[in-house]
């Protein structure tokens, strides 16, 4: 199997990309609003990813990562890599002769069993994301072939997300708690993934959280839709001003398009009850003593870390202050907007003074018979009339805007 980079591609996607970001940082300068969707971070993962696909040799990686995740796992194939001759414009892989995942006819041609293909498949993107922490992004049908004996290759992994170790155990305990009806377990993890954003009423969304968990209570798990639950899990996000972590993003998108093709498999797919193991398998890993004495032994390590480093610190934070550079930033939202609100007042009230201070002074002009007359009427008078219509105007235009606000 041959990758080939297209010639000049480069060049463009890097324009592209550059227009995206000044695009995310106008919006975000301009839009206050929409600053809580984190434009400019889902741009930068987005560029990330994007780069990453076009140099082959990360790709190569990345394939061989994955294969060896799947070393004890005969029934998935992930084609062996030809450093040789691969590098940053070209991959060289051994040849996948299987039927291709859209050829739903010559699966059936085969005497391949589809529902046995799409549990193996779902098993194994739900283990890159749950266990290994490095998954395929983009698992749909042109990804995959449909091998001999209900074996399943993968290829083209130039789309990758990565978990950290606590993101994998946040994402099985949301989803465990949204396949179990614990809506209090999907808030606790919701509410840590603001990321310093502060929803507008915290008692409200967990009761929108546990109402939306809780119509899915005693429903079996063959009927539950666990991609569209998610979906408007997220929905529900952004209604309260919340959104979802920008390495998140590509998770959401792979399980969406995981149970896509693997209903398209199966009718009858249920990617809740194939999960539900491995999610428990998940959970009881994280409170092994192993586990625990590991995630301890770090924290430990940190925190002497951060004793280390407190008196040189201390000591620079004393210099600042001996060399008068220290600077306290207080930010008080609603002092500033109080602030900007009296700003604006005091402009429209010295427009207001300037344009009541114009109109005395044309009348008085007016009266000078001297002045040079335009059309009958006298100049420096109509200009001074010009200029407190136009100061008028600019005093209600303000006001208006500040109302629409």
């Amino acid at each position: 199997m041959l990758k080939v980079r297209r010639p000049g591609i480069r060049p463009l996607v890097e324009a592209d990309l550059h227009l995206l970001a000044r695009l995310a940082d106008i919006v975000e300068s301009e839009a206050p609003d929409l600053r809580r969707y984190h434009l400019r971070e889902v741009v930068r993962e987005f560029t990330l990813s994007l780069r990453r696909e076009l140099d082959f040799a990360a790709e190569c990686r990345n394939a061989e990562r994955i294969a060896s995740h799947f070393a004890d796992h005969p029934e998935i194939v992930i084609p062996a890599i030809h450093w040789s001759w691969s590098g940053e414009r070209l991959n060289v892989q051994d040849y996948v002769e299987g039927i291709p995942g859209r050829d739903l006819a010559a699966v059936d041609a085969a005497g391949l069993d589809r529902k046995l293909l799409a549990r193996r498949g779902a098993a194994a993107v739900l283990k890159m994301m749950l266990e290994d922490g490095l998954f395929h992004a983009d698992p749909h049908q042109g990804n995959v072939f449909y091998l001999s004996e209900n074996r399943i290759a993968f290829i083209d992994f130039g789309m990758i997300g990565r978990l950290s170790e606590t993101r994998r155990h946040e994402v099985a305990v949301m989803l465990y708690g949204l396949v179990t009806g614990d809506s209090e377990s999907v808030a606790d993890v919701l509410l840590e993934w603001r990321e310093g954003e502060e929803a507008a009423d915290p008692d409200r969304l967990r009761r929108d959280i546990d109402n939306f968990v809780d119509q899915y209570k005693g429903v079996p798990l063959k009927r539950l839709d666990l991609a569209a639950m998610l979906s408007d899990l997220m929905t529900l996000l952004r209604e309260h001003g919340l959104s979802l972590p920008p390495e998140l993003s590509l998770l959401v998108k792979a399980f969406i398009t995981l149970e896509g093709m693997g209903r398209q498999l199966d009718p009858d797919f249920d990617i809740a009850a194939e999960a539900e193991p491995l999610l428990r398998q998940v959970l009881v890993a994280h409170r092994t003593p192993a586990a625990m004495a590991r995630r301890g032994w770090r924290s430990l390590g940190s925190a002497f870390d951060l004793l280390a480093s407190l008196p040189q610190d201390l000591g620079s934070l004393l210099r600042a202050g001996r060399r008068g550079k220290l600077q306290i930033q207080v930010d008080v939202l609603s002092l500033k907007h109080a602030v900007d609100q009296l700003d604006r007042a005091i402009s429209r009230m010295t427009i207001g003074i300037v344009t009541a201070a114009l109109i005395i002074g044309t009348a008085i002009v007016m009266t000078v018979v001297r002045d040079p007359t335009l059309g009958g009427l006298r100049t420096l008078g109509l200009l001074g009339f010009i200029g407190a219509v136009g100061g008028g105007l600019w005093v209600l235009l303000s006001i208006w805007r500040s109302r629409r606000r």
